[in-house]
């Protein structure tokens, strides 16, 4: 059944083959005029590889790190800016073309819509590439235009790049005075700290416990010497009044009453002395002699010195002036150890409250050395990043950083770009053959003769005994050879014409052109 079906529809494409074969070949006809009609739109593309820079990262930190889509992007928008492309619709006449009425702000427009970048990356090599394609109706044009376009995005990224690194520069540049200033003031604070608190210093404890201990030593000391400063002051205090006893009165010593000659005071402390020696303090004649001393003082009042008490008497014999002189001396030493014992004892509360306040001032010490730690590292880290962006700067003066660099220049374009000849003319071919076959099978539902036996029994119900052969005569021989010929011609012509169209698509009008002359001179020697 199902090759009856296939013979059937065969027999229909046979007898109806110019059905077929004229709307293919009007198909493929109209789609050619409305191709060559059509404006032709071509696309000059330019790649641009990425290229890393060419000192070692360990070397030279990169400071300009943002991502490339972001930076295209940016150089994009700079490139494409109103002033830029005014220059460029001035440079090469794109919109000078007679009949064409354009208010700069529309030229502007139409220009940036037809400038793409497509930025490519690849994740396993880390390569970073990217195209720009630029779009219209002059092949040379464009590639004056694209090459324009990639030379503009070259420079501007050797400018932004050098930019932000001078920018990163002076900026550190600015804030490391900043720091340093603060670091100098720091410095001058903590200077004057020291200076203010000069020994009271927590590095210093030690040495001024060491000097409490030494003080603390001489103090002993001095107060041994005091002691017996005043023992051999009395001893010799005794040895002269002894002495003065008995230059003045070698009889015994009369006792004290109440009817004693006048004496001076000199002499009334001579006798004391010597009652001293003998008796203790609580003896009655030491009293009364210690209360006459104290009225003859209050009366007399005298002022003289320690020193001025130990009056020579004329007369006096070489041993009391002897004693006398050293009295002097020890009155005079007495003096000097006392104040030393004043000094002493001054020195001593003076690094005790040292010592005392020594945690205090470790405590302030270790907020302000804190402080300058902290500012110090932090100038010593921007100093380090100075220098690198430094280096940075004289890199990309250099060119040895990331740069653009044109793997594919444009070239002029020789395929148009649109209107897509191959879909055209796919859809010419299937839109054709299509309507070819509908045409000829409508036709052949039109057509009410009988084609085959079968149909006359189906209509008429009536079996059929034979079937005689067509017979032709010559003429109409003749009229299907001829027929035969040119559904022969017009397939091949069809097939001609979609292989040119199929060429013209893939390589372009001129080259086609070209292609065909060079067939036509090795045929025919045109």
């Amino acid at each position: 059944m199902e090759k009856v079906e296939i013979e059937k529809y065969k027999d229909i494409a046979i007898r109806r083959m110019w059905w077929i074969i004229i709307p293919f070949l009007l198909s493929i006809l109209v789609g050619t005029g409305y191709y060559l009609k059509l404006p032709k739109i071509y696309r000059a593309s330019t790649l641009i590889l990425v290229q890393p820079q060419k000192v070692p990262a360990d070397y030279v930190r990169e400071i300009v790190s943002t991502d490339i889509e972001d930076r295209v992007r940016t150089i994009t928008q700079q490139v494409t800016s109103r002033t830029n492309l005014e220059k460029i619709i001035k440079q090469f006449d794109i919109y000078a073309e007679p009949g064409t009425h354009m208010f700069m702000e529309d030229k502007v427009e139409n220009l940036r819509r037809r400038i793409t970048v497509d930025v490519s990356s690849s994740g396993r090599r880390g390569a970073t590439s990217f195209q720009i394609s630029f779009t219209g109706k002059y092949p040379k044009q464009l590639a004056d235009v694209t090459n324009a376009l990639t030379s503009y995005f070259i420079a501007e990224n050797l400018k932004l790049r050098e930019d932000q690194a001078i920018g990163t520069a002076e900026f550190l540049t600015d804030e490391l005075e900043t720091i340093r200033r603060r670091l100098l003031e720091k410095e001058e604070q903590l200077k004057r700290y020291r200076e203010r608190y000069m020994g009271g210093l927590p590095e210093q404890l030690d040495t001024n416990l060491r000097i409490l201990e030494r003080i603390q030593d001489q103090i002993t000391t001095n107060q041994e010497n005091l002691r017996e400063a005043e023992n051999r002051k009395l001893l010799i205090q005794q040895q002269l009044a002894e002495a003065k006893k008995i230059r003045e009165s070698p009889a015994p010593l009369p006792a004290i009453t109440g009817e004693e000659p006048e004496q001076s005071l000199e002499q009334l402390k001579t006798l004391l002395v010597s009652l001293e020696a003998r008796y203790t303090e609580r003896h009655p004649d030491v009293i009364r002699l210690k209360q006459k001393i104290s009225d003859f003082e209050s009366k007399e009042k005298p002022e003289a010195t320690e020193s001025d008490k130990v009056v020579e008497d004329r007369g006096t014999t070489q041993a009391e002036r002897s004693l006398v002189n050293q009295l002097r001396e020890i009155a005079l030493e007495i003096i000097n150890l006392k104040a030393e014992a004043v000094q002493l004892n001054s020195q001593i509360k003076w690094y005790e409250t040292l010592v005392e306040n020594t945690p205090k001032r470790e405590q302030e010490l270790i907020s302000l050395s804190r402080d300058y730690d902290n500012i110090r590292e932090t100038y010593n880290s921007l100093l380090s990043r100075k220098l690198e962006a430094e280096l940075a700067v004289s890199m990309e003066r250099k060119q040895k950083g990331e740069q653009f660099r044109i793997l594919d220049p444009a070239k002029v374009p020789i395929r148009p770009f649109k209107p897509n000849m191959q879909r055209i003319l796919l859809m010419c071919v299937f839109a054709g053959f299509a309507l070819g076959c509908g045409v000829a099978y409508l036709r052949e539902i039109m057509d009410t003769s009988f084609r085959r036996p079968e149909e006359i029994e189906e209509v008429l119900h009536v079996p059929v005994l034979a079937s005689l052969p067509f017979a032709l005569n010559p003429r109409e021989v003749r009229r299907i050879k001829t027929k035969k010929i040119l559904t022969v011609l017009g397939v091949g012509l069809g097939f001609i014409i979609a292989a040119v169209l199929l060429v013209v698509s893939i390589k372009g009008v001129d080259a086609t052109m070209e292609f065909i002359k060079t067939i036509m001179n090795n045929l025919f020697g045109i």
